[in-house]
């Protein structure tokens, strides 16, 4: 028997590094082949690893909450027929109440500097390699709240430091009544009512998960930016000053678009999937990419080349606990449209529970961003990093609306009524194309047929 390390992999597309969230398994544990030992948070989303080899657990060589290099030793496993390898010293197992055993290796020494744990309040670094056997008290520069990862996360939403709340629960545990009472101000360990999470909205601003739910924090309360927030945030400053934006606007009766979607709801062809208005907006910005396809582009600076792509790797702008994530479906635009509703049930789904591949999040060509979910009439949206086009759709509402018969006669009446508004990068898409995209798509919305005329 020998001890083999598990390093953490490469979890998306050059990111160099990730958060260790959730052990699977603890000491002692039997792994087999592909089994999940491990959620890591990268900064495109939550990772599940799988272990390459089979045998029992022998050391968590990083806690939850530390941040990990890609390369770096994070599990150590007993294995048959293999020769021993170098393991660093383990750090603290994983704190979820689940009781550690197992004593340290002795022989196996850390690389330097592999993992790193974020200074808390009042407290200094201590260095990453810093030998701790679980079954033995920790140093008190390495000590570490207990808490479930429930408690951690919720902790964690709500920005306090688990560190300064004063445990209730047996052993010194922090619990979730101890965490909403620090929230609330309170001294009590009994649980007031539940402090609303955090969450991310369509614009990337904080908001409650409830609607209307007072925000239960006595102070302030700081969120720690990093992950999906910290990419996003510089996605986002990066893609507003390189890339010159023009926004333009139209405000269209959807009218016949409504009325579709309740004919697709009651087919029985749709029954398995999803209908709503946004998948008849996708399939019209699809066609209308397919009609004016220079817009369907990205910009080269390295190569100094416009990039005009063969696919539309359509992106839905989805709110998320985790922050604004933009998954893509790859070749939407050869999708029929159940597929297509399939297709988009399925990546918000995914995107919301933080399951997205990293895959998905790369390679989009062009996004919507449905801020009418919200309420909100319209916006300006910024550029999705790489890709020329957004297109912003807002609440559908019944208004008054100017009519025109057949006859040249107008009347009024109450109509479905929604605004569109277009982004686009104006170094790859001028004025005039621009226009013809955004009214192309408000053609379609305006009258479905009009995709037969142009199939």
């Amino acid at each position: 028997m020998a001890v083999k390390n598990f390093n953490l992999p490469d979890p998306g597309e050059g990111l160099t590094e990730a958060e260790i969230t959730t052990w699977k398994v603890k000491v002692g544990d039997e792994v087999a082949v592909n089994d999940i030992v491990i959620e890591v948070e990268t900064a495109k989303s939550l990772v599940e690893l799988p272990i390459p080899f089979a045998g029992k657990v022998v050391q968590l060589l990083a806690a939850e909450g530390d941040t990990v290099d890609v390369g770096a030793p994070i599990i150590a496993v007993e294995v048959a027929g293999s020769d021993p390898e170098p393991a660093p010293p383990a750090a603290p197992a994983a704190d979820d109440g689940d009781e550690a055993s197992g004593p340290n290796l002795v022989g196996y020494g850390a690389k330097a500097a592999s993992t790193r744990r974020r200074a808390r309040k009042g407290e200094t670094a201590a260095p990453a390699a810093e030998p701790a056997a679980p079954t033995q008290p920790l140093s008190p520069e390495r000590t570490r709240a207990l808490a479930k990862p429930p408690v951690r996360k919720l902790a964690k939403d709500l920005g306090l430091d688990l560190q300064s709340i004063t445990p209730s629960g047996e052993g010194g545990i922090v619990t979730r009544a101890d965490v909403e009472a620090a929230s609330s101000g309170t001294a009590s360990t009994t649980a007031p009512a539940a402090a609303p999470a955090l969450r991310g909205s369509d614009a990337g601003a904080l908001a409650p998960q409830g609607a209307g739910a007072p925000f239960a924090a006595a102070g302030d309360v700081r969120v720690p930016i990093k992950g999906v927030r910290k990419a996003t945030a510089a996605a986002m400053v990066s893609s507003a000053f390189t890339a010159p934006h023009v926004t333009e606007f139209v405000t269209v009766d959807v009218t016949a678009m409504m009325e579709m979607v309740d004919r697709l709801k009651k087919d029985r062809a749709f029954k398995d999937v999803k209908v709503t208005p946004l998948l008849l907006v996708a399939k019209a910005f699809c066609l209308a990419l397919r009609r004016h396809h220079e817009a369907n582009a990205s910009w080269d600076e390295a190569a100094q080349e416009i990039v005009v792509h063969g696919d539309v790797n359509l992106g839905i702008a989805a709110a998320t606990p985790r922050g604004l994530l933009v998954p893509n479906i790859k070749g939407a635009d050869r999708l029929s449209l159940h597929d297509l509703a399939a297709a988009l049930g399925g990546l918000v789904a995914t995107a919301r529970e933080g399951r997205t591949p990293p895959a998905d999040l790369s390679g989009g060509t062009a996004t919507i961003t449905n801020v009418g979910v919200f309420g909100v009439d319209t916006g300006t949206p910024i550029l999705n990093p790489g890709e020329a086009a957004i297109l912003a759709f807002g609440a559908v509402r019944r208004m008054p609306w100017v009519v025109t018969a057949a006859d040249g006669s107008e009347s009024i009446e109450p109509r479905w009524v929604t605004q569109l508004a277009l982004s686009f990068d104006h170094r790859l898409i001028d004025g005039e194309l621009g226009s013809k995209l955004l009214a192309d798509v408000g053609a379609l919305l305006h009258d479905p047929g009009t995709a037969f005329i142009w199939a």
